[in-house]
């Protein structure tokens, strides 16, 4: 889920490289700026370096949420690699595989119609234990109009996504998944829980504000009717995660082909949220860096976390960073945001 609440939550980011203190890593001066800013828990590692704070375990299991996209992507290209889908083939009223993987499809997103049952405490306790199947998530997209071309996120499009992978495959998406990557890959912690809402140890736990000024809910348990299937719901690590990114855009999981596809953007409007000059590939987003190229990678968030797996090609240098804390005071996130992205810049710039 790219939003997890409503409220506005647009980020004003501020890309600084700044020198570290005396006697500790920019990294860990960089993740101590977050947990000072209020955020319960944040990690970030890199090729060389593990920096951990609010937590004990140096790399624990995590929700990825839309990263789950990145997954999904590469079983679909590598279906149009065995000649099984082309991009370009119409999947549900006209919709390309293209679109669904780009978010051009026009198709609403189904947690716009979901999140208001999970917007207090109260309601988010009440309701996290209600599950939707895939059909009713799509059944919900579409009692809105088809809104035309230009990109647009939405999770049901990565619904219909991992419909297509078993409708193709007679195989479930998860199953795909874990034969075409994670086991290749070596990638043991990875996994596809579906709707089961529970993170395995160790783990930190996650916090949500659910308004400005109101106390932080522990938030770990999952919402099973949100980022449950093919748009959201997996679990992994850190270290897994980096090696994933590593493989993707090293071209370990793809042809020539289709990763050049995979690479081929549209820039994102305005007004989402994301940095200027930020575009969508197939299942992957570029963000470019004050001192020049960019980072490509698909984050993830919901109720109580964020997590970015991203890698810088040109400078050869992977990162995962992970909060464990999210708000809806606009505020307060544009502030760990900026931070983040303070982090994000001094790693791949420095």
């Amino acid at each position: 889920m790219r939003i997890a609440i409503r409220c506005a939550l647009a980020a004003a980011l501020l890309l600084t490289v700044t020198a570290a203190a005396p006697g500790q890593s920019r990294l860990r001066r960089d993740v101590n700026a977050l947990r000072a800013l209020g955020v319960t828990g944040v990690m970030a590692r890199t090729d060389h370096e593990t920096v951990h704070s609010g937590f004990p375990d140096d790399d624990p299991y995590i929700r990825i949420g839309s990263s789950t996209k990145a997954f999904v992507a590469v079983v679909v290209l590598q279906l149009v690699a065995e000649g099984r889908l082309t991009l370009d083939q119409p999947v549900v009223r006209s919709v390309t595989v293209r679109q669904l993987l780009q978010h051009t499809s026009g198709i609403a997103d189904y947690t716009e119609d979901l999140i208001p049952n999970y917007l207090t405490p109260v309601s988010y306790r009440r309701e996290r234990w209600r599950t939707y199947p895939p059909e009713s998530l799509v059944a919900l997209a579409f009692q809105h109009p088809i809104a035309g071309t230009e990109w647009s996120y939405s999770n049901t499009n990565y619904v219909i996504l991992g419909q297509l992978i078993s409708q193709v495959t007679g195989r479930s998406w998860e199953t795909e998944v874990h034969d075409r990557i994670l086991r290749p890959l070596g990638l043991r912690r990875t996994i596809t829980p579906g709707t089961w809402p529970f993170l395995p140890a160790p783990h930190a736990r996650n916090y949500l504000r659910f308004a400005p000024g109101a106390p932080l809910t522990d938030t770990t348990i999952a919402v099973r009717g949100l980022d449950s299937g093919a748009d959201g719901s997996m679990i992994s690590t850190a270290s897994d995660l980096n090696v994933f990114v590593r493989a993707l855009l090293g071209g370990r999981l793809l042809p020539a082909a289709q990763l050049t596809e995979m690479r081929t953007m549209v820039i994102v409007p305005d007004g989402y949220g994301y940095p200027p000059g930020t575009g969508d590939g197939l299942g992957i987003f570029y963000r470019p860096l004050p001192c020049g190229g960019g980072y490509w990678g698909h984050g993830g968030n919901g109720f109580g976390y964020e997590v970015l797996p991203v890698i810088d090609v040109a400078r050869d240098r992977a990162l995962t960073v992970s909060l464990f804390t999210r708000t809806a005071d606009p505020a307060e996130h544009a502030s760990w945001q900026a931070a983040q992205t303070t982090l994000i810049t001094n790693v791949f710039c420095g």
